[in-house]
């Protein structure tokens, strides 16, 4: 990504944080012109470690600034409380997941975003899997299983979107997806 985009991007971020432009950009609700009349109505989450669920519509065109405040709150880091901005591109590509594997099913989130000093507590924990500038940092990351599907077949289903990196933790039992370069691990 050049600089220019970077900032590009970082901007609109913060103006969409304040509310002051539509929560996706033309490029996110161009991408998502391709799920089609057929797919789900609501994307229905619920969060592993709080307990808490979340339904929003999966059209991003009825998805409003409220629903997106709402996201942001939902998958906040759950160690510190600390809100972050979500990636709409992330809701986008949940939405494509779950279009591509056909199914309707609450989507269980295992991390959302993440703050600096959650990341930093996590890498020093050990066990592998947390990168340095990890994109939870940004809200640019999610960690999710649903149950009642292989999670092979929700990493292949991922890997088939091609619509960011999609990490496989099969003892840790979830796929992480994120907005960034098509890439596997």
């Amino acid at each position: 990504m050049t600089m220019v985009n970077d900032h590009r991007r970082r901007l609109l971020r913060g103006l969409t944080a304040g509310g002051l432009l539509l929560p996706f950009s033309t490029s996110a609700l161009a991408r998502v012109s391709d799920l089609g009349p057929g797919g789900p109505k609501a994307i229905t989450m619920r969060h592993l470690h709080t307990g808490e669920s979340l339904a929003i519509p999966s059209d991003p065109h009825v998805l409003d600034r409220r629903a997106l405040t709402k996201v942001n709150v939902f998958l906040r880091d759950h160690y510190s409380g600390d809100i972050g901005i979500i990636d709409p591109d992330l809701i986008v590509l949940l939405a494509k997941l779950r279009r591509e594997l056909g199914t309707d099913r609450s989507i269980h989130i295992i991390s959302g975003f993440r703050s600096e000093a959650t990341n930093l507590m996590l890498r020093k924990r050990g066990g592998g899997g947390v990168a340095r500038r990890s994109m939870h940092m940004d809200g640019r990351a999610i960690d999710i299983r649903i149950p009642g599907v292989p999670l092979a077949d929700v990493r292949d289903a991922a890997i088939d979107l091609k619509g960011g990196g999609v990490g496989f933790y099969r003892k840790s039992q979830f796929v992480h997806l994120d907005t960034g370069r098509f890439r596997t691990w």
